[in-house]
């Protein structure tokens, strides 16, 4: 008989692809967070090593970003470390450096404390040769995963399910998503030895060990769930400064997940990564990126926490801000989730007979149709109407409107619930008075992530697009920067002003 987690786990995720397709014209927002640490919990009942689980997790006040729902990521410390005094340094968030990627990303996040003294520093049991998913850590950290899947308060995603860590964290979450591929959409191993390793392998890489050693442990501990490996995806990040976990097995562990992925890959070229990372991706035969593994040049053995992170106790705030480049990594290569792009207004316009306000817009929508379109009108009589219209195109007279100066915006809604950026209505007058003054155009240069939050730019499929123009600006993260001039109002072009 499957253990309980296991069973409602799958059933979640049967759930989410299962149900019938419902059209809507808004998405329900999820509810917000206190977007603070929480106490210290007490989770599950440790019936191998002893204990009970414990630990803290983040519930953010921002809204997600990927299909309206929260993704969930397990962040196992190392050994010698614990959750309250190194993932999150008490109540602030010094230590990894998790807070500021899930405010961006409306995630939440998991730091449980490893229960018992597993090899006598704290440890989780990566190297234990019982991996079944009813013992030991495995069984508390997949009850854990279950308590926030099966809470719809957090409208957490079962698509959007991750785990990282550090060394024996690190190797843990290599273990984990091994056991549990139909759980685990991505992996984030930061300096992890591979499974069939021992605890005294950890600093040389035994002879005759291979990646293939490592991806048959791995199918093994799959079992009956091999199939999900075809969705899932892994980063591996390492420095070359580490000689407490051998550095070879960096790229040996994402060596391994490609062989448990199958198929034939091609080797991307390396791109530097902020705070002296180099990133080489691997592409399958669909096109779609596998895995990460990223050098990081004199990184000693330490989670590489970036800027705002601890610099203390095998934790880096001066290398690179993994946290920001996971996310990123796991969001926009992410295979389980459908990151279809938005509806796209393509014209709005507004004229003027009289008191009567004509208002006119179009879209297209590549996923499906226009379900409707939202007409709001700034003056002294304001219009919010969610019922403008529908189809390819529209046109709506709006009656009786007071003399004065007004503007707006018209924004569509596809079949599926998206909504599109808005378009900008130019401003015009109604009657007599003084006309609306004319715009002038200035610019704003920052990262992507800094002007979705500035307002200035939304989020689809992964990639920032200038609100109004809906011109892409690249991937929406904190590496990738753009400058946005402002031509209307409401409206963003990328570059500068005309």
């Amino acid at each position: 008989m499957q253990p309980f987690y296991r069973r409602a786990a799958q059933a979640a995720i049967c759930l989410a692809l299962s149900a019938p397709f419902i059209p809507a014209l808004a998405q329900t927002p999820v509810q917000a967070g206190p977007g603070a640490w929480s106490a210290n919990q007490i989770w599950a009942n440790d019936t191998t090593h002893g204990g009970a689980l414990n630990g803290y997790y983040y519930w953010p006040a921002t809204a997600p970003v990927l299909d309206n729902k929260r993704a969930l990521v397990l962040v196992l410390h190392g050994c010698a470390q614990t959750a309250g005094g190194d993932v999150i340094t008490g109540s602030s968030d010094a230590g990894y450096n998790w807070k500021t990627v899930a405010d961006q990303y409306g995630a939440v996040i998991l730091a449980p404390n490893a229960t018992g003294n597993v090899y006598s520093a704290h440890c989780w049991d990566w190297a234990a040769a019982n991996r079944s998913r009813g013992v030991g850590h495995n069984a508390v950290l997949l009850d854990l995963i279950n308590r926030f899947l099966s809470n719809p308060q957090y409208a957490i995603d079962p698509k959007q399910v991750y785990v990282t860590g550090l060394s024996a964290g690190g190797a843990k979450a290599m273990v984990l998503g091994c056991t549990a591929p139909e759980i685990f959409a991505g992996l984030g191993i930061s300096a992890g030895p591979p499974p069939g390793v021992t605890t005294g392998q950890i600093a040389l890489v035994p002879s005759g060990y291979t990646a293939t050693t490592a991806a048959n442990a791995c199918r093994a501990m799959a079992g009956a769930t091999l199939d999900h490996f075809a969705t899932q995806v892994t980063g591996v990040i390492w420095g070359t400064g580490d000689y407490t976990v051998a550095q070879a097995y960096g790229p040996l562990d994402a060596a391994a997940m490609r062989q448990v992925y199958g198929g034939s890959y091609t080797q991307g070229t390396a791109t530097s990564v902020a705070g002296g990372g180099s990133d080489v991706q691997y592409t399958d035969a669909n096109g779609k990126v596998r895995t990460s593994q990223v050098t990081v040049t004199g990184l000693a053995h330490a989670w590489p926490a970036g800027t705002g992170g601890q610099n203390a106790n095998y934790v880096s705030s001066t290398k690179v801000n993994y946290p920001a480049f996971i996310m990123d990594f796991w969001f926009n290569k992410n295979l389980r989730v459908s990151q279809a792009p938005a509806p796209v207004m393509t014209s709005c316009s507004a004229s003027v007979s009289g008191s009567t306000v004509s208002v006119n817009g179009a879209a297209s929508f590549t996923q499906g149709s226009i379900a409707g379109y939202r007409v709001l009108l700034n003056g002294p009589s304001p219009v919010d109407d969610n019922a403008a219209g529908s189809g390819a195109g529209f046109s709506k007279a709006y009656a009786n409107r007071a003399d004065g100066s007004y503007g707006g915006s018209v924004t569509a809604i596809g079949s599926n619930g998206q909504t599109s950026s808005a378009c900008a209505i130019p401003a015009f007058q109604v009657g007599t008075g003084t006309p609306p003054p004319v715009f002038s155009c200035t610019t704003s240069s920052a990262s992507n992530y800094a002007h979705v939050q500035a307002g200035r730019a939304h989020v689809s499929g992964g990639y920032a697009l200038a609100n109004g123009s809906n011109q892409s600006m690249g991937l929406y993260n904190t590496f990738f920067t753009s400058t946005l001039a402002q031509t209307a109002q409401g409206y963003y072009i990328v570059g500068s002003c005309p």
